[in-house]
């Protein structure tokens, strides 16, 4: 079973603001990805323990998973040189 992508707030205005290339590219990457999450997927460590980044060329997409509800909750996207300062 798939898991449901959901967007906060804060990461769909930054989707909203890339390009359309870009912006296909992450919906179909992340089509493949909710099908196994943990397979696609870096955790990462230090004060973004928890947490869960995805590659797709430049841009990351940082995420929760939640596998006891099946959601993966995306709360960041943008270029690596800068997505990992606005994770709260």
């Amino acid at each position: 079973m798939a898991y449901e992508i959901k967007w906060s707030k804060t990461a769909g205005k930054q989707f909203d603001r890339l390009d359309n290339v870009i912006r296909i590219r992450i919906t179909e990457y992340l089509e493949k990805v909710a099908k196994n999450p943990r397979a696609y997927g870096k955790g990462l460590d230090g004060n973004l323990k928890g947490f869960t980044s995805f590659r797709v060329g430049k841009y990351r997409v940082v995420a929760k998973i939640k596998d006891n509800e099946l959601i993966i909750y995306i709360v960041s996207v943008g270029k690596r040189e800068t997505i990992y300062d606005d994770i709260d």
